[in-house]
């Protein structure tokens, strides 16, 4: 499966990894692994064919603002351990992205389209009672212009192309 990301700076990453310490029995994200996915690919496709459609059809897409504001949680995700434990991200240019994209790559039921929830995932499973006083806890907001998306491979679990924007 392929996805188009968007990199998160290193002082989301460092705290979404700090979080994940204070829920013992998750399952932590292993280092350098988080991301924010902006739209699934599918499967059956090249990545130099994904990165020329996606690129077409980001044309004259600028870079843009997001931000971390809260911890939240899914208590019943539509795969894997659950709850899955986030950060919550804002940007009104993000979701106006992912509703373009899905115009192009149709969207994955229950996770996209109207589903869809910008986040960067801190751990799986866990304890009760930790998790809900992690997701009562502030945290600063982090704000970061996003200048590139990647286009990921999630058999591998990294990179296999990137982007710059503007397009």
């Amino acid at each position: 499966m392929y996805s188009l990301n968007v990199p998160v700076p290193s002082s989301v990453a460092r705290l979404a990894s700090e979080l994940a310490h204070d829920v013992p029995r998750a399952q932590e994200r292993t280092r350098g692994e988080h991301t924010l996915v902006l739209k699934r690919l599918g499967q059956d496709r090249s990545v130099p064919r994904l990165q020329a459609q996606v690129r077409e059809y980001l044309t004259g897409q600028p870079p843009f603002e997001a931000q971390v504001t809260g911890i939240d949680y899914f208590a019943e995700p539509t795969n894997g351990p659950a709850p899955v434990i986030y950060l919550t991200v804002e940007s009104p240019e993000l979701r106006r992205l992912h509703e373009r994209l899905v115009d192009l790559f149709s969207p994955v039921e229950g996770l996209e389209g109207d589903e869809y929830t910008p986040h960067v995932t801190i751990a799986r499973g866990g304890d009760d009672e930790r998790i809900s006083r992690l997701v009562e806890r502030s945290i600063d907001p982090i704000t970061w212009t996003v200048t590139r998306l990647t286009v990921r491979d999630a058999r591998r679990g990294e990179p296999a192309s990137s982007i710059s924007l503007p397009v």
